[in-house]
């Protein structure tokens, strides 16, 4: 139900900026998949801000430099702490179709959660009315919240 007002969110807001990112715990393995879709141009003109310049667009986890890129993009604006830990992705999957960039992450926390932070920085820099719209799933716990510009950091109490 979440996920489907998520994605109608996205279509809808495009014009007023907006990125999702979905956290969802694994309890197998101790990790959590995240999920982020955000828009091309508007990662692109982040990067330019940061002083960086893009040379290839081939946005794909199997382009080196691609990869390279967005995994240290993502680990400046994404930073997901459990337990008061600070936690590293790995980028598994990127595809860029009709303009929005999707990719797939995974972090390892090596411990049950108890509490959850999300920072989450994408183009809180660049626009005022930027929206980062995150769920949070860990085991019985679901939770939705929107993150901007003024609002960049939530944390969440694990049950």
């Amino acid at each position: 139900m979440l996920k489907t007002l998520f994605v109608f969110v996205w279509f809808f807001f495009h014009p007023v900026h907006v990125t999702i990112t979905s956290i969802d715990y694994v309890p197998e393995t101790d990790s959590f998949k995240v999920f982020v879709r955000l828009y091309k141009d508007d990662f692109i003109l982040d990067q330019k801000l940061d002083g960086k310049r893009l040379e290839n667009n081939d946005f794909s986890v199997d382009n080196f430099s691609s990869r390279s890129i967005m995994e240290k993009y993502l680990e400046e604006r994404i930073i997901i702490k459990v337990n008061e830990k600070v936690l590293k992705g790995k980028l598994e999957k990127m595809v860029l179709e009709d303009n929005e960039l999707s990719m797939n992450l995974e972090y390892g926390s090596g411990k049950t959660p108890r509490t959850l932070t999300v920072k989450n920085l994408i183009m809180t820099g660049l626009y005022k009315d930027q929206v980062n719209m995150i769920i949070v799933r860990i085991n019985d716990f679901e939770e939705g919240i929107k993150l901007t510009s003024d609002l960049t950091e939530k944390t969440f109490v694990i049950k």
